[in-house]
C-alpha cells in the first residue's frame, strides 16, 4: 500500500464550493497514469479550509471514483488530538485504506506530546497510520527516536519524511522498519536510496506518470533511467514550492488546462513575476 507515486490531491473549488466533477476525473485521470495511491485532505488538498461536510465529500468522492484499484491515505490528522480522532474515524467509516496524520502544529507538543498524541488515534482506529513530519509547516519535528517508538504500535506502519533532512532518515531506518514515503519530491530518488519506499507527491498532480516512471526505475534497477527523471524533474518540483503549496501546483493546472486555479484564502493568486517564472519550467519541462 505504501509504495510507489502517492499523489497529494488538490481539492479543486468552483466558486467557492468543492468541484465533485473535477475530483471524479481526477481519480480517473491517476488511475490511468501508474498512480499508486491518493491522499485526499492533505496540506495540497488544502484540509485547513475544509469544514467536516466537505471533508467528508471530498473523501467519500475519491473512495467511490477509485473503487479499490489503489489506496486512499485521507488526511485526518489536526493540532486536536480529540478531532484528529474524529476525522480517523469518519476516513475509517467511510472506507479509506489509510490515514495520514500530520504532527500536532502551533501547540508545539514536546517529544512525548506526540508520541501520545498518535498512539490515541492508533488506539482508535483499526487503519493503518502515516506519520506525517513537516516542520516547515507545523514548527515541530518528530524525532526518529519518537518514530522508532511509534513503529512498536501495529497500526502506525509509515511515515512521510518532509523534513528534508537526510540524516534523520537514516536514523529512522536504523532504529526501525517502518515504511519511509518522501514528502519532498525533488529529494525522492535520494530518499529511495537511503531505504525510501515512495513519494507521497505535489508534482504528481500535473506529471503523474513521470513521478510514477522514477521510482519503478529505481525498484527495477534502472538507475541511470531514474536519475535522468530526477533531473528533468527536479526543476518542476521546485517550482511547486516558489509560493505556499497548492498555489504553485494549482496555477500550474490552470496553466495546463487541467483546473481553474482557485484557491482558498487565506492562499491568494500567485504573483505575477512567479507565475512567469513557473511558466518557463513548465514550458521547459513539456520541451
Amino acid at each position: 500500500m505504501f509504495s510507489g507515486s502517492i499523489v497529494a490531491l488538490v481539492t479543486p473549488f468552483n466558486n467557492g464550493h468543492v468541484d465533485v466533477e473535477k475530483l471524479k476525473e481526477f481519480a480517473k485521470f491517476h488511475l490511468d497514469s501508474q498512480t499508486s495511491g491518493i491522499v485526499p485532505c492533505g496540506t495540497t488538498g488544502e484540509a485547513a479550509t475544509l469544514d467536516v461536510p466537505e471533508r467528508k465529500k471530498v473523501i467519500s468522492t475519491i473512495i467511490k471514483a477509485v473503487n479499490n484499484r489503489i489506496p486512499v491515505i485521507a488526511g485526518t490528522g489536526t493540532n486536536n488530538t480529540k478531532t484528529t480522532i474524529e476525522y480517523t474515524k469518519m476516513a475509517e467509516e467511510l472506507g479509506a485504506d489509510a490515514a495520514l496524520i500530520v504532527t500536532p502544529y502551533y501547540n508545539k507538543p514536546t517529544q512525548q506530546g506526540m508520541f501520545l498524541h498518535y498512539e490515541a488515534a492508533a488506539k482508535n482506529t483499526k487503519l493503518p497510520i502515516v506519520i506525517y513530519n513537516v516542520p516547515g509547516r507545523t514548527g515541530v519535528s518528530i524525532a526518529p527516536e519518537t518514530v522508532a517508538r511509534l513503529s512498536k504500535i501495529k497500526n502506525i506502519v509509515a511515515i512521510k519524511e518532509a523534513s528534508g533532512s537526510m540524516e534523520a532518515i537514516t536514523q529512522i531506518k536504523n532504529l526501525c522498519d517502518i515504511c519511509v514515503l518522501s514528502g519532498e519530491d525533488s529529494l525522492t530518488l535520494p530518499i529511495l536510496s537511503l531505504g525510501g519506499s515512495g513519494v507521497i507527491s505535489v508534482a504528481a498532480n500535473i506529471f503523474p506518470k513521470q513521478a510514477a516512471l522514477l521510482v519503478k526505475c529505481f525498484f527495477d534497477g534502472e538507475m541511470k533511467k531514474a536519475l535522468d527523471m530526477h533531473s528533468k524533474l527536479f526543476p518542476v518540483c521546485k517550482a511547486m514550492f516558489i509560493e505556499t503549496n497548492p498555489i504553485p501546483v494549482k496555477t500550474a493546472m490552470k496553466m495546463m488546462g487541467m483546473l481553474n486555479g482557485e484557491v482558498r484564502l487565506p492562499l491568494c493568486e500567485m504573483q505575477a513575476e512567479n507565475a512567469a517564472k513557473l511558466r518557463a519550467v513548465l514550458d521547459g519541462f513539456i520541451k
